[in-house]
């Protein structure tokens, strides 16, 4: 119970101070007043056994000493002691003895306030000691034991403190300090005493041993203040605010290997060249999100979501400088050139791109082949746009029609003149069958050509009978000719009554070669 007691009253001291001793200043001296405790083949006086003391010393076995000390690390602390005073025992007026002790010792101290146990800030410090060193002894006459000197007991052993304490930092550079040390020693007759080996008296056995009471004022010194704890004191830390643990430069601020103002200890890219621009957690600006940083981007504004190669360029697959993403012909062979779509050039707008065209310059509209040429169905030359006869071939000169024959022509040419009709009438003479026949063979022999009848006058008479007249005419032939079977959507009439002559309406002769029928085959 007064082991939980006892913890709870250093744990509230903890919670109500602040700013406890720190590394700060790492040396520590310390003044130290202490009462020494017998324990040896007689006995013991007790560890808490203030009240009997040798009626020669009335302040008791007192001892003065100083001590050294050097922060290690929050849990330890390392340093050397030294005391002098005297030690003995006074029970009654047999068997009591005094003697001039000097001791020093190396020791270690684990302190409790180190951050895993208690706060490092507490300033209420227990711990707990554990030292080696060495004990010096010699006889103090002061006081007549009653005990024959059986030899000499002047002598050193090895000793071996251990023990518990409690330190209290009332300032920066000053505490006071209450240890309790266990000495183990090397010897067994420091009392004068050889215990169960002893001639005279048999006691105990074991070496001889002593406790030790000690308070001591601790005075702190050895450097500046350096309040987060990194090594470097708050006058000339530059960042006196660094977290805990982190490493930091003589300036005393967190160490910045790659120089892109972020420290490494929150630099999630710390090996950043030189220069390059950085967000706030150390690594290169990728301002188009594509995963290739701004300084190895040679494309900076793709479009989220795009994917890019090591350039952080859009990918190119057919390599026709439109990336992927925007290619609507995404496999365009090497070389081709390509529209803002990505798609071949086709100039003509044929729908067959110019790489592959032939006829790259087809006006816009016409149908074409694969080869990107106009179509030419009847095979004649002359594309199926500008053939007057695209289903029969022909020639060039005749714009994709055939030509008709000369005697062909030599039949039409007859007709002008071949074809007569009474007098002021459209009835044809008999004598004209025979080249009207001729004109239905030519007609059904050539399915391809079409007929145009053109009725003509000479001057003779009223104007508008004359264009009536030739009217009449060129019916009564295209009758002829369908009666004769030539279809009559093959044939087509028009009158022109005196208004187209070919003689001189002067003379009978050419009044008569004015009055004709001619034929003009069309495709």
């Amino acid at each position: 119970m007064k082991q939980k007691i006892l913890f709870l009253v250093v744990l509230l001291a903890c919670l109500q101070f602040a700013n406890a001793q720190t590394a700060d200043n790492k040396f520590a001296i310390g003044v130290t007043l202490g009462k020494t405790v017998y324990s040896g083949d007689y006995g013991g006086n007790g560890i808490f056994d203030f009240g009997h003391t040798d009626p020669q010393l009335p302040y008791g076995y007192l001892s003065g000493g100083l001590s050294l000390g050097y922060y290690l690390t929050p849990s330890f602390d390392l340093g050397f002691q030294g005391n002098y005073g005297t030690y003995g025992r006074w029970n009654d007026n047999t068997y009591n003895f005094l003697l001039n002790k000097f001791e020093s010792s190396f020791f270690l101290h684990y302190k409790f306030n180190n951050g895993y146990l208690l706060k490092e800030d507490c300033k209420l410090s227990p711990f707990v000691s554990l030292g080696y060193g060495l004990a010096f002894y010699g006889r103090n006459n002061d006081l007549d034991n009653g005990l024959s000197p059986r030899g000499d007991y002047s002598r050193l052993d090895f000793i071996v403190p251990v023990g518990v304490g409690l330190k209290y930092q009332f300032a920066d550079n000053f505490a006071l300090q209450y240890q309790y040390l266990y000495n183990f020693t090397t010897n067994d007759n420091h009392d004068m005493h050889l215990g169960l080996n002893d001639p005279v008296e048999h006691s105990r056995a074991g070496n001889d041993a002593w406790g030790e009471h000690l308070l001591s004022l601790i005075i702190n010194f050895g450097g500046d203040k350096d309040s987060d704890h990194d090594g470097v004191s708050d006058k000339y830390d530059l960042c006196p605010n660094t977290p805990k643990g982190v490493a930091v430069d003589a300036k005393g601020c967190p160490i910045d290997t790659d120089g892109d103002g972020v420290p490494d200890y929150l630099d999630k890219c710390p090996n950043t060249p030189a220069g390059v621009a950085v967000d706030a957690n150390g690594c290169p600006l990728d301002s188009d999100g594509d995963g290739v940083p701004d300084y190895l981007d040679k494309c900076p504004n793709t479009p989220k979501g795009v994917a890019v190669d090591a350039n952080g360029c859009p990918f190119d697959a057919d390599k026709d400088g439109v990336p992927d993403y925007l290619d609507k012909c995404p496999d365009t062979p090497s070389g081709v050139a390509v529209d803002a779509k990505g798609c071949p050039l086709d100039s003509d707008g044929d729908g067959v791109p110019d790489y592959l065209d032939k006829c790259p310059n087809t006006p816009k509209g016409v149908a074409v082949d694969k080869n990107g040429c106009p179509l030419d169905r009847d095979g004649d030359g002359v594309p199926d746009y500008l053939d007057k006869c695209p289903d029969v071939p022909g020639t060039v000169a005749n714009k994709g029609c055939p030509e008709v024959s000369a005697e062909h022509k030599k039949v039409f040419e007859q007709a002008l003149q071949g074809i007569q009709f009474e007098t002021a009438k459209d009835v044809i003479k008999k004598p004209s069958y025979v080249i009207l026949n001729k004109v239905v063979a030519i007609m059904k022999e050539n399915p391809s050509y079409n007929l145009e009848i053109n009725g003509h006058t000479d001057n003779q008479g009223n104007a508008a009978k004359n264009m009536d007249l030739s009217q009449k005419r060129s019916d009564a032939v295209k009758k002829y000719l369908v009666d004769g079977g030539v279809d009559a959507s093959r044939l087509t009439t028009k009158g022109f009554g005196s208004t187209v002559p070919v003689a001189d309406n002067n003379t009978a002769a050419g009044r008569a070669k004015n009055r004709r029928v001619e034929f003009k085959v069309n495709f």
